[in-house]
């Protein structure tokens, strides 16, 4: 891309994201959240923070669902006001930004009809961003060809779900088959589309989508451990690109426990830093009792530190993907430190990622 032409369709829109990035929460805007005593204390101090006109009326007392659904509100607002006033080539980047929230969404909505799950509750539990027209009709699918036939032919999914056709049942196996599929199509679908971009989005999303890659390999191998998925059929789920393709995924492939992908890991220099101090078992946010940080928690931070870094250069479109990655850490942030405060686990409530 021709940075003396890129301010002519995408100098506003990186100003405004630029400025949205501005305005996350601060450490010691953090350091004020992690003291709060009550909820009532939490929303008080959110209220100095790009949260306050999404909390301003919501009632005492605040519980943490309310909360989450408030902050991802915001985000949603901010990101379809950048995607109103979007002209190609941003408004199809960050078109295929959406698409990962619709995979998300088509998986939500198949799995809660296969256990007989409200469908308005549902569709109440889909993320915004990930909305299509023909999304409510996925409740009424029975088979993988019904679903591709009647609801998905005409979605932006299309093309990403022709290879999930060779899967015959929706039950639980297949979906999480399905899903990882469809990712898979998606991340190698995205990366091509930002190498055409041309320079510097190519490069600095090349470095985003190769992570992004590396951890869903990593998730897939871990999440297969006593399942029925064979070692070949797992190595089909491993998106095409990333640090550790091909040879680290050959190797995944064949692994049996937490220990052998650790050892695998810890052959990239960048990873092998990640894993230090890490507990394998260990949950997510600090769940664990002795306190260690888990593998989900350290490729958290890994991806805080590489979003933060693509708005050290400027005139590409990355800055977009990376302001959302960081927004919904924020949130999840926001989220831990509330259920620590409502469950009065506050020995726990400094265990999330920084940004700022």
């Amino acid at each position: 891309m021709n940075e003396i032409y890129f301010n002519i369709d995408a100098g506003y829109l990186e100003g405004i994201v630029r400025g949205y990035r501005d305005g996350l929460i601060t450490a010691p805007q953090y350091m004020n959240l992690t003291q709060c005593e009550t909820m009532d204390d939490l929303k008080l101090q959110l209220a100095t923070t790009d949260y306050a006109s999404f909390l301003q009326n919501e009632p005492s007392p605040l519980a943490t669902s309310t909360l989450s659904a408030r902050c991802t509100e915001a985000l949603v607002a901010e990101f379809q006001y950048m995607q109103q006033n979007a002209a190609e080539p941003i408004s199809k980047f960050l078109d295929y930004i959406t698409y990962g929230y619709m995979i998300d969404n088509v998986i939500l909505l198949i799995t809660g009809t296969l256990h007989e799950r409200d469908t308005h509750d549902l569709l109440e539990k889909c993320h915004p961003l990930g909305f299509f027209d023909t999304m409510p009709a996925l409740c009424v699918a029975t088979t993988v060809q019904d679903l591709y036939s009647t609801v998905l032919v005409d979605s932006p999914l299309a093309g990403y779900f022709r290879e999930c056709l060779s899967a015959e049942d929706l039950n639980e196996l297949n979906i999480e088959i399905i899903r990882n599929t469809l990712y898979k199509a998606y991340l190698e679908d995205f990366y091509s589309y930002c190498q055409s971009l041309g320079e510097p989005t190519g490069s600095v999303m090349a470095e985003l989508l190769r992570f992004e890659a590396d951890r869903r390999t990593v998730n897939i191998t871990i999440n297969s451990f006593g399942t029925e998925l064979s070692k070949d059929d797992r190595a089909k789920l491993y998106p095409r690109l990333g640090n550790m393709y091909p040879e680290a995924q050959t190797k995944l492939a064949r692994v049996d426990d937490m220990d052998q992908v650790k050892s695998i890991l810890e052959q990239y220099s960048e990873y092998k830093i990640m894993l230090a101090g890490v507990s394998m078992n260990a949950s997510s946010s600090g769940g664990n009792s002795s306190g260690d940080l888990s593998l989900e928690d350290r490729f958290f931070a890994k991806e805080v530190q590489l979003n933060k870094e693509s708005f050290e250069q400027q005139f590409h479109f990355g800055v977009f993907y990376s302001w959302l990655r960081l927004k919904e850490q924020e949130i999840r942030n926001i989220v831990w430190i509330a259920e620590c405060i409502s469950q009065q686990q506050k020995d726990k409530v400094n265990n999330y990622t920084a940004i700022y």
